[in-house]
C-alpha cells in the first residue's frame, strides 16, 4: 500500500525491527507475561519472537510480509531499519531519545533486532505466519496475550475507524487474555483521542472491556499510553 510521500509523511508502511527490551518497555511486559501463548501482530522484523521464545514463551508472529522469501525478507528488514532510522533522525525533534541514548544507539539496536529476526526466520519458520488484520487464521482464544504495535493509530492517515474496530475485534477473538495496542499517536505524533474514545465505546458495547494503561517508555512525545482489551 502506498501513501504520497512528502517531508512530513513516512510513506509506505514501515517494517520495524524492535527488540525484546523495547517490547518489555512498550507493553510493560513481566516475566509472567512471557510464559504464555503470545501473538505479535503485526510482527514486522522484530526480534521479540526469537528472544521471547528463547526464554520459554510460545510466540507466534503474524504479518503479510512473511509471505516473502526469507532471503528477501532479511534484506528488507535491514533496508527498512535504515529507512526508519533515517526518518526518525531527520525528525529528531519529535522524539525523546532518553531510553535509547540517541539516534546512533537507536539505529544499532534496530539493526541487531533485524539480524536476530532474520536468523530466527530461517531457523524457526513455523513461528512466522503470513496473515493480515483484520482476518487472522487462528481459532478463538488461541493466545493468552496479543501485542499490536505501530500499525493501529500509527497509520490513522490511511486506516479508517472501521478498520481499527475490525482489527481490534479480531485480536480480541483470538486472545483469551489481554490485547495490548501501542502507540495511540500516529507516525507524525498526532494524538487520536477521539478515535480511541470511539473505539472503546464500540468495543464496550460488544462486551469487550477496555482500559488505558500508562507506561514509562516514551519515544514520540506524549505517547505513554497503551490501549488494553480484556475479551
Amino acid at each position: 500500500m502506498k501513501h504520497p510521500s512528502d517531508s512530513d509523511v513516512l510513506g509506505e508502511f514501515l517494517v520495524s525491527a524492535r527488540s525484546l527490551a523495547e517490547y518489555r518497555a512498550i507493553f510493560s511486559l513481566t516475566d509472567a507475561d512471557l510464559h504464555g501463548r503470545i501473538l505479535d501482530c503485526p510482527g514486522g522484523a522484530a526480534s521479540f519472537t526469537a528472544e521471547a521464545s528463547a526464554l520459554g514463551a510460545r510466540v507466534t508472529a503474524t504479518d503479510p510480509i512473511y509471505a516473502r522469501p526469507p532471503d528477501d525478507l532479511r534484506r528488507l528488514a535491514l533496508a527498512e531499519t535504515d529507512r526508519g532510522s533515517d526518518w526518525a533522525t531527520a525528525h529528531s525533534e519529535r522524539y525523546r531519545w532518553d531510553w535509547y541514548g540517541g539516534p546512533r544507539q537507536h539505529r544499532e539496536m534496530r539493526h541487531a533486532a533485524a539480524r536476530r529476526f532474520g536468523a530466527d526466520l530461517v531457523a524457526n519458520p513455523e513461528r512466522y505466519v503470513a496473515a493480515e488484520l483484520p482476518s487472522l487464521p487462528f481459532p478463538d482464544d488461541s493466545f493468552d496475550l496479543a501485542l499490536s504495535s505501530h500499525l493501529l493509530f500509527t497509520y490513522a492517515d490511511r486506516l479508517d475507524a472501521d478498520f481499527h474496530l475490525a482489527a481490534l475485534l479480531e485480536l480480541a477473538r483470538v486472545c483469551a487474555g489481554e490485547v495490548r495496542a501501542y502507540p495511540l499517536v500516529d507516525h507524525i505524533g498526532n494524538h487520536h483521542d477521539d478515535l480511541v474514545a470511539h473505539l472503546r465505546k464500540e468495543l464496550e458495547d460488544k462486551g469487550i472491556r477496555t482500559g488505558l494503561r500508562e507506561i514509562s517508555y516514551e519515544f514520540h512525545h506524549g505517547a505513554t499510553t497503551v490501549l488494553v482489551l480484556r475479551p
